[in-house]
C-alpha cells in the first residue's frame, strides 16, 4: 500500500482544534490489523484558524498515517509498539544472520536491557532523551561491554524502523555513549597463583588446566576433545569441534578456532597415563553394568570417547566444573577470582614477555591482532617499571658517553636557571 491521501476532519472543543482521521492501525490483543479513527491535537484556536488546522492536520497525516509497503497494511501508527517491532519486524529479519547460539544471547540482552523497561513504549512517542536516558541507567549496573552492545542493539532497532517506514525520524541516530561506564573485569593472575592452583589438583583436573593455561583454551574447546584428537607423535591436539549448552558443534567461536595445535611433551605423555587410567576404570566397571551396557559411554580405547568424559561418558559441563572446581580452588588459594576467562587474559598478558604479539595472537587464536592487545592484554606493573629503567639507563649511558664532547652547564648558568 502507499501513503493514505485522505484529508481527515477538524473539530473545534472547548478553546482547541481537534484533528481526525482514519487509519490502519495493528490490535494488540489479536496482532492483527483494523481500522481505527486517531484523534490528534492541533493547537489553541487563538493561535489559528479552521484552514490552518487542516492544513496541520494534512501535514500530521502525511507523518503518522504513511502505510509500508508489505501486504500485511501494517501501519505506522500509536498502537505499534518497540516489543511488537522488535518481536515481529526486527528479529525475524536479523535472526536468519544469527547463529543458533547468538540468536538466544541477543534476544536475552535485549529483553533484558531493552524490552523490560520500554517494551510498552510507542514507537512514535520514543525520542532521543527516553533513549538516552535508559542507556544511562544501564551504565551504572551493566558493564561497559554490555552497555555498548546495549546502545548497538538499540541504533539498529530504530534504523530499521526508519528503514521499513514506521519511524520518519530516528531518534536513535546521535545516542552517545555514557561517559562513566563500569570497566569491565580485567583480573589477571600471576606465574606463582597459576602454579599454586595447579599443585592442589589432581591428575585429570591438573591435565585440564595444563592444557587451558599453556594453549588458552575456551572452554568450549577444552571438554569436547576426544581421544582421536591427540597425537602423541607430533606432540599435538586438534581442535575439531566444540560445545555450547549441551550440544556439540561442527565449528568455533572463529575461523582459526579449529585448528591443529602444539602441546608439551609432559602433558601428552600425561594424556597417555590419563587414558590408560580410564580404560582400567571402564573395565572395572563393564562386567556390572548388565542392562545399562550403554551407561558409561564408549570405552577409552575408542577415538570418538571423550578425553574428559562426565559421569555418563559424555562431555563434561563446563558451568558446572567451573563451579564445583575453579571457584573452590579460588576461595582455597584466596584468589580474586578463577574462571576459564581470567585464565586467558592472564596467559594473554603473561605471555607478552615469552613472545611476540603475533606469537601470543597465534596461542588465543584470535582473529584480529587487536583482539589479543586491547581486550585481552593488560599493563604489567613490573614491565612497566622495568621499562622506564631501561629508558633512564639508555638515556644516562649515552650521555655518559658523550660527558667529553658536551660542554656542561657553567654555574652562572646552572644559578640562573635555580633563580
Amino acid at each position: 500500500m502507499g501513503t493514505s491521501y485522505q484529508k481527515g476532519w477538524v473539530m473545534l472543543r472547548g478553546k482547541k482544534w481537534y484533528g481526525y482521521f482514519r487509519r490502519t492501525v495493528i490490535d494488540p490483543k489479536t496482532n492483527e490489523p483494523k481500522s481505527a479513527i486517531t484523534p490528534i491535537i492541533l493547537g489553541l484556536k487563538v493561535e489559528m484558524s479552521k484552514s490552518q488546522a487542516r492544513a496541520k492536520l494534512e501535514a500530521e497525516i502525511g507523518k503518522l498515517g504513511k502505510q509500508s509497503a508489505n501486504g500485511d497494511r501494517s501501519i505506522v501508527s500509536g498502537t505499534v509498539t518497540l516489543r511488537w517491532f522488535i518481536e515481529n519486524r526486527f528479529i525475524p529479519l536479523k535472526e536468519p544472520d544469527w547463529r543458533e547460539e547468538t540468536a538466544k544471547v541477543k534476544k536475552h540482552l535485549i529483553e533484558t536491557d531493552v524490552l523490560s523497561d520500554l517494551g510498552e513504549f510507542r514507537l512514535e512517542n520514543f525520542d532521543k532523551f527516553v533513549l538516552q536516558t535508559h542507556l544511562n541507567k544501564l551504565a551504572k549496573i551493566r558493564s561497559r561491554d554490555r552497555v555498548l552492545q546495549i546502545r548497538s542493539y538499540i541504533k539498529s532497532v530504530f534504523s530499521e524502523a526508519v528503514d521499513q517506514d514506521f519511524l520518519a525520524k530516528d531518534p536513535a541516530r546521535k545516542l552517545k555513549t555514557p561517559a562513566n561506564l563500569r570497566e569491565s573485569d580485567k583480573t589477571v593472575l600471576t606465574w606463582d597463583q597459576l602454579a599454586a592452583a595447579l599443585a592442589r589438583l589432581e591428575l585429570r583436573d591438573r591435565i585440564l588446566m595444563k592444557l587451558d593455561m599453556t594453549n588458552a583454551l575456551r572452554p568450549s574447546e577444552l571438554f569436547a576433545f576426544r581421544w582421536k584428537c591427540h597425537r602423541s607423535v607430533t606432540l599435538s591436539l586438534t581442535i575439531v569441534e566444540t560445545i555450547y549448552k549441551g550440544k556439540i558443534r561442527p565449528f568455533g567461536k572463529t575461523k582459526g578456532s579449529l585448528k591443529e595445535i602444539p602441546i608439551p611433551q609432559d602433558v601428552s605423555d600425561e594424556l597417555l597415563v590419563w587414558r590408560q587410567i580410564c580404560q582400567a576404570a571402564y573395565d572395572k566397571r563393564k562386567p556390572s553394568r548388565g542392562k545399562n551396557k550403554d551407561r558409561y559411554g564408549l570405552p577409552p580405547s575408542d577415538p570418538e570417547a571423550f578425553m574428559f568424559p562426565g559421569r555418563f561418558g559424555s562431555f563434561m559441563d563446563p558451568s558446572n566444573y567451573r563451579k564445583r572446581v575453579l571457584h573452590k580452588l579460588a576461595g582455597d588459594l584466596e584468589l580474586p577470582k578463577l574462571n576459564f576467562q581470567v585464565i586467558r587474559r592472564t596467559i594473554a598478558t603473561l605471555a607478552q614477555r615469552k613472545g611476540t604479539v603475533k606469537d601470543v595472537q597465534g596461542v588465543m587464536r584470535h582473529t584480529r591482532v587487536a583482539t589479543t592487545t586491547d581486550i585481552y592484554m593488560q599493563e604489567i606493573a613490573e614491565g612497566v617499571r622495568a621499562t622506564v629503567d631501561s629508558i633512564h639507563d639508555e638515556l644516562d649511558g649515552t650521555m655518559k658517553k658523550l660527558a667529553g664532547k658536551v660542554h656542561p652547564p657553567t654555574e652562572t648558568a646552572a644559578s640562573a636557571l635555580v633563580n
